[in-house]
């Protein structure tokens, strides 16, 4: 039986450490780091020539800003599935988020359990039945 092929995730933060963590709880499941990035405008380059199945996203970052860069990612493939990042979860945030096809909230500080069950949820979420 064939094992399933790991899940190609992109990471967008302007925090190097942030990437550093997010990276090292992630590579004990089936994941391939494809990519990373310090801001929205590089994350949609890296979307496009990448093709990861999820993105972890900072809300706030120089240049573009998460909730930009979402809405960018949504409609430049949408079956990507993208998690939001924060430290400051606003309401207004959250839910322009949500309304903007956001598949889960990661709120800073964070830990293993939260990213991992947040990804499995976004995973859950963004996958359809195989046609034959």
């Amino acid at each position: 039986m064939k094992a399933a092929p790991p899940t190609r995730i992109l990471l967008v933060d302007d925090n190097d450490l942030m990437r550093t963590v997010l990276r090292g709880i992630l590579r004990s499941e089936n994941c391939e780091i494809c990519g990373e990035a310090r801001n929205g405008a590089i994350a949609l380059d890296m979307v496009e020539i990448k093709h990861p199945d999820v993105v972890f996203l900072d809300v706030m970052m120089p240049e573009m800003d998460g909730l930009e860069a979402l809405q960018a990612i949504k409609s430049m493939r949408p079956e990507t599935a993208v998690i939001m990042v924060t430290g400051n979860p606003s309401v207004g945030n959250v839910q322009e988020a949500i309304q903007n096809g956001a598949a889960g909230f990661i709120v800073k500080p964070f830990n293993a359990g939260k990213v991992l069950g947040a990804l499995q949820q976004a995973l859950a979420a963004t996958r359809r039945p195989a046609t034959p």
